[in-house]
This record gives structure tokens, sequence and C-alpha cells, in this order.
């Protein structure tokens, strides 16, 4: 049988009103009375009605996370990174996952809208036009995409395709591919934009190639592309799409590394086990799902409520997918 309230109150010996302001810590509470209905709670295994709760103060202790595919090694450790750190903080994070569908994100945020307490998109598909339909569920935070009039967690991958880039230069390679991702992707627009910039300041041509989908399907059929341009070096959109051109160059019999150099963006755990090793850049992605949840917190305890955009940079991680480019 549940521990109530009142179970606790008998035994410490106060009104029931005392033990739950003690255990929800709004008023004040003499600090000797309020240690005894702590442990006293703890040893009796009281644990509070969450539905009561948030009828008298409003709050579900919830946060929403809504993510495009939670099967993509790019979102596990935000996610996990959005629980931890939302646990630290005494919340609990209910999880959605669209599966690539743009439609499924304003319904989706505005079901679970109505059930927490703020909510977290991570790199949302939804097309621009539509995106102030999602700013309207307030408090709300964008990760890796910039929203006008909203709290945005940004990954800039300027630095690291700058360092991919120039890797690849002082390596000899002159002419290089970029696999681009999704046309919806806001983060593709980046990337590209910054693979542009730093092949035109180096003096490198640059194929580009795709839209792809970030799978690793999706870099088996870009391989074949890749190869009939004669390419020494390609940057991919992400790891996923990087690794399968790896394993389709292979059975091609075309050495990654010494025949072709391949970088990935996001340095996934998989990243790590590929053989060759994949050289990528490296994503902040732990740290822009715990700075989204303080943010989305900030923002529903109207500690903030001015739009912030937070930049986390990115650096290249160098492995054995790269090497001095072949003589054609």
């Amino acid at each position: 049988m549940a521990v109530t309230l009142a179970d606790v109150a008998r035994a410490v010996g106060v009104s029931a009103s005392t033990v739950s302001r003690a255990l929800s810590g709004t008023e004040k509470v003499n600090e000797a009375t309020r240690q005894r209905i702590v442990k006293a709670a703890a040893e009796m295994g009281y644990e509070p009605n969450q539905v009561a709760r948030s009828l008298t103060s409003g709050r579900n202790d919830l946060i929403g996370l809504i993510v495009p595919d939670i099967a993509n090694p790019f979102f596990p450790p935000i996610i996990k990174a959005v629980q931890s750190r939302a646990a630290s903080r005494g919340k609990t994070v209910l999880i959605a996952d669209v599966d690539e569908h743009p439609a499924d994100e304003i319904k989706r945020a505005r079901v679970m809208h109505k059930r927490v307490d703020g909510l977290i998109v991570v790199s949302p598909r939804t097309p621009d036009e539509s995106l102030a339909e999602l700013v309207e569920l307030q408090p709300i935070v964008f990760v890796n995409r910039e929203v006008p009039g909203a709290t945005s967690v940004l990954v800039d991958a300027s630095e690291g395709i700058q360092e991919a880039v120039e890797h690849l230069a002082s390596l000899g390679h002159t002419r290089i591919g970029y696999l681009n991702g999704p046309r919806r992707s806001w983060s593709n627009s980046q990337r590209r934009t910054a693979v542009r910039r730093a092949c035109e300041e180096l003096g490198v041509e640059l194929v580009e190639l795709g839209p792809f989908e970030p799978q690793i399907q999706a870099g088996v059929l870009a391989a074949d592309l890749v190869h009939s341009k004669d390419l020494t070096a390609v940057v991919a959109y992400d790891d996923l799409i990087a690794l399968g051109l790896m394993a389709r160059m292979t059975e091609r019999g075309v050495k990654v590394g010494p025949d072709i150099s391949v970088i990935g963006i996001d340095d996934s755990p998989m990243s790590g086990m590929a053989y060759p090793t994949l050289t990528s850049i490296h994503v902040p992605g732990s740290r822009s799902g715990m700075t989204a949840v303080d943010l989305v917190l900030d923002l529903g305890e109207g500690a903030t409520s001015t739009p912030k955009v937070v930049q986390l940079e990115t650096r290249l991680i160098i492995r054995g997918s790269t090497a001095p480019a072949p003589h054609r």
C-alpha cells in the first residue's frame, strides 16, 4: 500500500501541510523539522503524487525532446546528455522520434507541449515557412538550427571543416568532393557553405554530389558517383554516409587512405571502430544537449525571456582514412 503525506505527517508528529511544504521546498520550514521529514519520508518509501503536484504547482517536471531519427548515431549522445542533465535538475524527459518526417514535428510538439514544462527540438526538419508554429510553443529551445525569434544551440561546423580542407590540402589533394546531406537539413546548408569557402581560400577544386540521406546505404550509392569523378578525397555530410562510401570503395578494390581519403562529420563512436578508422569532425553533441536543458528550464522559470543563440565549435579528429594524395 502506498505511503501518503498523512502517513509521514503522523510518523513525524506534524501536519500534512508541513510535510508538503518541506518536501516541495516552496516555503520555508524549520531546518531541523525539514530534515526529520525528509528522513522519515525516505525510510517509509514515500513517493510524491506527480499528478497532484502538477495540479497545485502548474508544473509537470517533464521536458519534451524531439529528434529526427533516434537510430542515427549523431543523436544518442545528445539524448543521453539531455536525460542526464534533466535528471540532475529533477526533471524527466519524454522523447519523440519523428523518423525524418518533417510534417510530424509540429504535431508531436503540440501534443507534448500540453504535458511538459519545456521543449527541446534537435535538428528540426520543419520548413522555414512553418517554423513560427513551433516558436509559439514556448518555452522551446532548438538544437543545431538557428530559428528566428527563438533560443538556439548551434554547432558551428565551419572551424572543423576549415581544418578538414586544410588537412587534405596539406596532403596534396587538389580536387575533393563534398557529399551533400538532405535538402531539408539546415546543417547541410551550413556545412556546404563552409566547404565552399575553405576550398576557395585554399585553391582546391570542389565537386559537389548529392543530396543524400544520412544513411550508410546512401554512402554506398555515393561511392560509385565518387569513383566516376576521379576524386582523391571526399568530405561527407556525416559519418554514416562516409562509412557507406568506405565500405563500397573497399568492395571495388579501392583502398581508403592510400587511394582515396575520406572525412566524415559527427565523430560518432562508429568512426573509431571502422577499418581504416574514420577521420571525422568532432561535433559536441553531449555539450549541446546539456546546454539546451539549462536554457529551456531558464526560459520556463522566467530567468530570461530574450531569445539567445549559443554557438559551440567543432574540431578535426585525424585517423586512418586520410593519407597523402595518390599520383594519378
